[in-house]
């Protein structure tokens, strides 16, 4: 099941409350700001700064540039 763009767009990190963007595989949501990836599951994404997965430079530089 995607996320609707509109609730992508009102998503915000729960970190630095920056935008959030896809991953690169779509199962993930992407704070640039932070370098974290929320993981989606089963159709809702856990945004929990604890569940967060920390990004290499290597895996932002696949994040779509959206």
């Amino acid at each position: 099941m995607a996320i609707a763009a509109n609730l992508l767009s009102v998503l915000a990190c729960p970190s630095c409350k920056g935008k959030l963007v896809w991953g690169p595989d779509k199962t993930s949501l992407v704070c640039r700001g932070e370098q974290l990836a929320y993981p989606i599951r089963d159709g809702i994404p856990a945004m929990i700064a604890q569940e967060a997965i920390s990004l290499s430079a290597e895996d932002m530089a696949k994040v779509d540039k959206a």
